[in-house]
């Protein structure tokens, strides 16, 4: 799913069929976000999203044929505003990020967090559950936490304090791992980049990943990890701002 842009940069969803009803895997900006901008926080004004109704979760789910009721989780790779304001418009699903996550965006926010966390995108009150610590043993040598069979969040803290990357057992489509910002482009973790950017773009994403970041020396390491991943069959890596992993993805299994 390809949630609305923001100047000129997209934030990818995923939508996830199961016998326990649609997950999505991160939320993107939402209906209200639109119809209420300040619920973005200051990080709007940098990032200005375009409105477009049409492209957040909900209406596409709907256009599909389902309704909000129909998704009952939402797992999060981090709570930045633009990967989680798409929530409220599903009020009955239940909300998984890390506690880690959690503390840093509502616990404990300090200054900064203030600064980078929206807490009116969590105003409605959802139903939280929260994953302790880096997990169970889980694949390639990693730790996660199963949300439900063939959905595993797997931390990889550095970008926020609590952020992880969002595995998905996609059956004859292999393993999708949605990377979140653990990487902001492709070409962090592969040496050829499908995302299209030139190089003078690739470089601002660069420093504005260094400049955002919990913890700078965190990132190199999740790109390392990614880049393994990467390499490994069937596997395939969805950094949640470059659009042409997904479109690549998209015409192959068109």
């Amino acid at each position: 799913m390809n949630p609305p842009t923001m100047s000129g940069i997209v934030c990818h969803v995923l939508l996830v069929e199961t016998g326990d009803g649609l997950v999505l895997v991160d939320s993107g900006l939402g209906v209200r976000d639109f119809a209420e901008p300040a619920r973005m926080g200051p990080a709007r004004f940098m990032l200005r999203p375009v409105r477009e109704d049409a492209r957040t979760a909900l209406r596409q789910i709907e256009a599909m044929g389902h309704t909000r009721e129909d998704v009952t989780r939402i797992v999060l790779t981090h709570m930045d505003f633009d990967h989680i304001g798409g929530i409220a418009d599903f009020p009955a699903a239940t909300i998984h990020t890390t506690a880690e996550e959690y503390d840093a965006a509502v616990v404990n926010p300090g200054i900064r967090g203030k600064g980078r966390y929206s807490s009116r995108q969590w105003a409605h009150g959802p139903r939280m559950e929260l994953h302790t610590g880096r997990g169970d043993e889980w694949q390639f040598g990693l730790t996660g936490h199963e949300v439900l069979p063939g959905v595993t969040m797997i931390p990889l803290p550095g970008h926020t304090k609590g952020h992880a990357a969002v595995a998905v057992d996609a059956g004859d489509r292999g393993l999708l791992i949605h990377a979140g910002d653990s990487a902001f482009d492709a070409s962090s973790f592969s040496r050829t980049s499908p995302s299209g950017k030139p190089l003078s773009r690739i470089g601002m994403f660069r420093a504005f990943e260094k400049i955002i970041a919990a913890d700078r020396k965190a990132i190199k390491g999740n790109h390392a990890t990614l880049a393994r991943l990467h390499r490994e069959d069937g596997v395939t890596v969805l950094p949640a701002h470059d659009k042409r992993v997904f479109d690549d993805l998209a015409s192959s299994a068109g």
